[in-house]
């Protein structure tokens, strides 16, 4: 019988609506990426300034999961988690009656703290299920359902865009949320036991942050994996100036190519899930950290050659976009392994080491204007490098037996 025909399907169900709720974070960057011209034109703004509404939402994220993490360590998965939902529908809403650039970045700066909150949480849903082959298997199948957002909501935004404006798109996200909301209420239920949660005030959420934080290969993976997620969120940030204002490529094509970059990153996910337990989540880890090595070296090249064609650009995309299939589930896994007893807030420090690259680079990518891929192509080289660095962190630490003894 297939594993996944095996799992419980209630554990299945579950894990699915804690994908879509995951599914947040791409929904709100990627669906108004076509609109970013829109956007500056609309609101009279820089492209670096529309750039900022995705800072500050990263931002938002990683201080939303920073909060929600520990407190469900504490008051249990479902309230936070439920709360946080609630608050990005009204977020959303308010995001499309944005009156001015600088409103918008606080709001999505909002949104993104909300959103934080479905994130955090659900990785330690995941956790609380089980462990090992099952955790690591739970986890891309988590990863797979979230990482679905990338491939549709381009499209969905640039087809909007044919009967709304970037305002409308805002409104959808409140209403699919909206939509979550009701169904998380019916389906998410209490998976961490009033006997397993931490006790104390903010004293003991810190104890627990620094638990995790002082373990060296936990530090390891998660900044491999930051960095290596930051590499892809600087594509996210700066594909849409570079494919539109360079190479003139429209709203909708730029739609379709961001789509089959998610499309790339949903097969890999779901391959990931069949060779766990053939292959160490370390291995796997490694083999998509080399794939995205090879993304950043082919994009170099291009840049480098002054008049690439947009044939030989896409590739590096798809690669750098695609190996996060492989990076993002086996880091959490070995990330989070050792930490079953404050998985919250595990997830909650894993996330900020996510988000908060990429809110950094993502102003960066337009530094030199929307006239050069330069800074695009450099900023994902040193990041890539910079998550192999990481990965030496963890070639001493002891680990729980997550994967074979002889792989870490």
């Amino acid at each position: 019988m297939d594993r996944d025909e095996a799992r419980p399907a209630a554990t299945l169900r579950l894990v699915v609506v804690l994908g879509c709720l995951a599914a947040f974070a791409p929904l709100a960057v990627d669906m108004y990426l076509p609109a970013w011209p829109a956007i500056q034109r609309t609101l009279d703004s820089s492209a670096s300034a529309v750039q900022l509404t995705l800072t500050a939402f990263l931002l938002g994220i990683a201080a939303g999961q920073l909060l929600a993490g520990p407190l469900s360590d504490r008051l249990g998965r479902r309230r936070p988690l439920l709360l946080g939902v609630a608050g990005f529908v009204a977020a959303s809403a308010l995001c499309a009656a944005a009156p001015s650039i600088a409103g918008l970045v606080l709001l999505r700066f909002v949104q993104g703290l909300a959103g934080g909150a479905g994130i955090a949480v659900g990785r330690a849903v995941v956790r609380d299920l089980g462990s090992g082959d099952d955790a690591a298997r739970n986890f891309s199948l988590l990863i797979l359902i979230n990482n679905i957002g990338p491939i549709i909501a381009p499209v969905v935004g640039g087809q909007l865009l044919h009967v709304t404006d970037w305002r409308g798109i805002f409104v959808v996200l409140a209403v699919v949320a909206l939509v979550l909301l009701v169904v998380a209420a019916r389906v998410i239920p209490e998976t961490l036991t009033q006997g397993a949660r931490t006790t104390g005030g903010l004293g003991a959420m810190g104890a627990a942050l620094r638990e995790v934080g002082s373990d060296r290969a936990f530090l390891g993976y998660a900044i491999s994996s930051g960095l290596a997620f930051s590499a892809m969120l600087a594509y996210i940030a700066g594909s849409s100036f570079v494919l539109q204002d360079i190479y003139d490529v429209s709203p909708q094509a730029f739609g379709a190519f961001f789509a089959l970059n998610g499309l790339g990153l949903v097969v890999v996910t779901t391959i990931n899930g069949r060779l766990i337990g053939r292959l160490t989540p370390r291995t796997l880890l490694l083999t998509g950290m080399v794939m995205t090595s090879a993304g950043a070296a082919i994009l170099a090249v291009a840049v480098a050659a002054g008049d690439a064609p947009v044939g030989a650009i896409l590739p590096a995309f798809f690669l750098i976009v695609a190996s996060m299939g492989l990076v993002q589930p086996n880091s959490t896994t070995l990330a989070m392994a050792p930490h079953p007893h404050v998985a919250g807030s595990a997830s909650a420090l894993l996330g900020v080491l996510q988000s908060s690259g990429g809110a950094l680079v993502a102003p960066l990518v337009g530094i030199a204007g929307t006239g050069s891929a330069v800074p695009l192509a450099v900023i994902i080289a040193g990041l890539v490098g910079g998550a192999w660095l990481a990965l030496l962190l963890t070639r001493a630490a002891h680990r729980v037996p997550v994967e074979a003894p002889s792989a870490v």
